[in-house]
């Protein structure tokens, strides 16, 4: 069974956090945890990023995540739903 993660992602990302964000989704395709990440426009504000996983990855997958978000100073404009 699969599970459904969503990012929401500002859309006023500077360079260098739309960089860092572009890395974040190919190592979760790297890694295994996905396959496809669709996005989805869901304000003037915000993106949402929207992929599934296998259900028992997803603890292991949002704490990537949120351990990659805190060390690249990516929390407060990108968070994990």
């Amino acid at each position: 069974m699969e599970k459904m993660i969503q990012l929401k992602v500002r859309k006023d990302l500077d360079a260098r956090q739309q960089l860092t964000f572009i890395k974040l989704k190919g190592s979760l395709i790297s890694k295994g945890y996905t396959e496809i990440i669709h996005i989805l426009d869901q304000d003037e504000e915000f993106h949402i990023n929207t992929f599934r996983t296998a259900t028992v990855r997803r603890t292991e997958v949002e704490g990537y995540i949120s351990a990659f978000l805190a060390r690249e100073n990516l929390s407060e404009s990108i968070s994990l739903e």
